[in-house]
């Protein structure tokens, strides 16, 4: 493998894993509400 073609997978690997890394970053600190209960057909306690 010449040198051009792994600095290239080098940086796609640091792109997709960097990408990775913050997306579990930013879940961390902003969680995904989820759905509401009655879209999921739950009817509600009241």
């Amino acid at each position: 493998m010449s040198g051009g073609a792994i600095t290239m997978m080098i940086v796609a690997i640091l792109i997709v894993w960097g990408g990775l890394l913050l997306a579990i970053l930013r879940l961390r600190g902003h969680p995904d509400p989820g759905p509401e209960p009655d879209e999921l057909g739950i009817p509600s306690a009241e």
